[in-house]
C-alpha cells in the first residue's frame, strides 16, 4: 500500500511562511502556517487553508527562487517531507488526524478549524513520546544555501 505524502515547504515571500500540503486525493492540499509547524502540543499553530487551487503532487518537490512580479515570488525550499497516514476526520467535517513520518515532524498531529473562520484553522502537535515541550521552528534558508537556489517558475496547480 503507497501512504500518502506531506511536505512543509519553508517560503520566503512578501512575509516568511511555511506550505503545510497533504496529498488527498491524488492533490497536495495547503495551508499556509506564518510561524510554522511545532513539536510543541502547547502550541497551536494558525493554519490559513490556501484559497487557490490544489497543487500537483510535483509541487511538492519544488525548490528554488519563484521569479518577482509571480504569485507567492521568493525563495522556497522543503524543510520537511514523508509520508503521512490518515488517523480519522476530513476537510469536510473541519478536522483532519494524522500520523507525519518526516525527518523533522513526527508522530500524531490534527488539523482543527476555527469555528467562524472560513480559511483559519488550527495546526496541533498531539501529545505523545515524541512531543518536544522546548521545541523551537527554525528557518533553513541561509546565504550559502539561497545562492544555489535557482530561478525557476513553479509546477502548475491542479486544474
Amino acid at each position: 500500500m503507497v501512504m500518502p505524502v506531506f511536505v512543509v515547504q519553508e517560503h520566503h515571500a512578501t512575509h516568511l511562511h511555511f506550505d503545510f500540503r497533504l496529498e488527498i486525493y491524488g492533490v497536495l492540499k495547503s495551508w499556509a502556517i506564518p510561524k510554522g509547524p511545532s513539536m510543541n502540543p502547547k502550541d497551536k499553530r494558525l493554519a490559513i487553508m490556501f484559497s487557490i487551487e490544489d497543487h500537483t503532487l510535483e509541487y511538492g518537490t519544488y525548490e528554488g527562487i519563484i521569479p518577482a512580479g509571480q504569485y507567492g515570488s521568493g525563495a522556497v525550499l522543503i524543510w520537511d517531507s514523508g509520508d503521512y497516514e490518515p488517523a480519522g476526520g476530513s476537510i469536510a467535517e473541519g478536522r483532519l488526524e494524522f500520523i507525519l513520518k518526516g525527518k523533522q515532524l513526527k508522530s500524531s498531529f490534527m488539523l482543527a478549524k476555527m469555528s467562524g473562520k472560513i480559511k483559519g484553522w488550527l495546526l496541533i502537535k498531539k501529545r505523545d513520546s515524541f512531543a518536544q515541550m522546548a521545541y523551537v521552528t527554525e528557518t533553513m534558508l541561509n546565504p550559502e544555501l539561497k545562492k544555489r537556489l535557482k530561478i525557476k517558475v513553479p509546477p502548475r496547480t491542479a486544474s
